[in-house]
């Protein structure tokens, strides 16, 4: 395994991309400043149009409501027809730095890098319109909504492989932690599933000196919080990954008053159907028998929001291949501990075989995390990201 936190220097920067970079960045910096959150992304669809206009390119709005997809037909002929998908939303999350190119929305921020997604899928299609040298087509998928509200099954369900017909469909996302020039990529699970759930617990409400006159519903809270780590401790086979989080608690207005009703909220995680199932089956137990244990009720609302991104074995071996081309064989992980974020790039490969990779983003000092109040895109990274890319499309479409 590759050590993921040497940089790497001898990158094969697409001589094209690299004639562009600048005006990357600066596409990245604007996007940055204007960020737009789930389904709001009118201003960044607009500017994507613009630009995949201006580029020569066919161009499709409004798919899943604030979607654009381009399309690009090769001059060497028919051939396959791959997809290509970069997310285009922000984060509800205030942002710390101040640099130039800060968030001028309050409250709102490229806090996951999307901004930078945009930028290289943006610089691809500008090499790749100019030198449409393949045999083929390719479908540029820059989808809105990817943060919680599920914007990759709204193009779906609007018809986007039936419109814009794919082969296959691939992925990319920046990864802090990974150093710049290395990617990673492997078949099988990269992202978890993604689940929520909303506990009502209902008791009696009473003065606080005078407990035994009421049911109380924070005790019976306090209690099914740390039950709950026992579904993924001892009802999930150890060799499966599961997590249950809670994530909020709310209940209560003053000091002398138990409250009658406490909500607690919270994301599940897994990455088999199978698991998902037994989480989503031993929380109803739980909060039934929990809150009846302290003579409460309980309540659980349990909703599936993402399936686990899985990667096929060809489409991986495709992306592998395009990707030591660009940054070289012994730069490219291909056994990485699949993350328990999520992902809903999930849906459309459900719909395709397709392949979900990993850009190296950097070191995470400074606060480079993904979804940190601190963190910027690595744009060194953006012209790696754009190349491979274009590898990709002259690597699957060979003709």
């Amino acid at each position: 395994m590759p050590d993921n936190n040497a940089p790497r220097n001898d990158v094969a920067i697409d001589p094209a991309v690299a004639a562009i970079a600048a005006e990357m960045r600066g596409w990245r910096h604007h996007l940055h400043a204007h960020p737009e959150t789930a389904f709001e992304e009118h201003e960044t669809a607009a500017f994507v149009a613009g630009k995949l206009a201006g580029f020569g390119i066919e161009v499709t709005t409004g798919i899943g409501r604030t979607g654009v997809v381009g399309t690009i037909h090769g001059r060497q002929g028919a051939g396959p027809a791959i997809a290509l998908r970069a997310d285009m939303d922000a984060l509800h999350v205030t942002e710390v730095n101040d640099f130039a190119h800060r968030s001028r929305h309050p409250g709102r921020m490229h806090a996951c890098g999307h901004d930078g997604h945009t930028a290289m899928l943006l610089g691809a299609a500008k090499v790749l319109a100019a030198d449409p040298d393949f045999a083929g087509t390719v479908h540029l998928i820059f989808q809105p909504a990817e943060e919680n509200e599920g914007g990759g099954r709204a193009m779906v369900e609007d018809g986007l492989f039936t419109r814009f017909p794919a082969d296959m469909v691939f992925g990319m996302h920046n990864w802090p932690g990974l150093a710049l020039g290395r990617m990673a990529m492997a078949p099988g699970p990269m992202m978890a599933g993604f689940d929520i759930f909303e506990i009502t617990i209902r008791g009696r409400g009473c003065h606080a000196a005078m407990p035994d006159l009421g049911r109380d519903a924070v005790t019976a809270a306090a209690h099914l919080v740390t039950q709950l780590q026992t579904i993924p401790g001892r009802s999930i086979n150890p060799l499966d990954g599961a997590v249950v989080s809670v994530t909020q608690i709310h209940g209560g207005d003053t000091w002398n008053v138990i409250p009658e009703t406490i909500v607690i909220r919270g994301t599940a995680r897994s990455f088999r159907p199978e698991v998902q199932a037994v989480i989503e089956r031993r929380l109803a137990t739980l909060v039934e028998h929990s809150a009846a244990a302290h003579e409460c009720t309980g309540e659980l609302r349990y909703e599936r929001r993402y399936p686990a991104t899985i990667n096929t074995a060809t489409e991986t071996a495709l992306a592998a291949t395009a990707a030591a081309r660009v940054v070289g064989e012994a730069a490219i992980d291909h056994s990485p501990t699949p993350s328990m974020a999520s992902e809903d790039f999930a849906f459309m490969l459900g719909e395709k075989p397709g392949c979900y990779v990993w850009l190296g983003n950097g070191p995470t000092e400074g606060g480079c995390l993904l979804h940190n109040p601190a963190y910027d895109f690595n744009d060194d990274a953006a012209p790696i990201g754009a190349s491979w890319w274009v590898q990709l499309v002259r690597t699957v479409l060979a003709g």
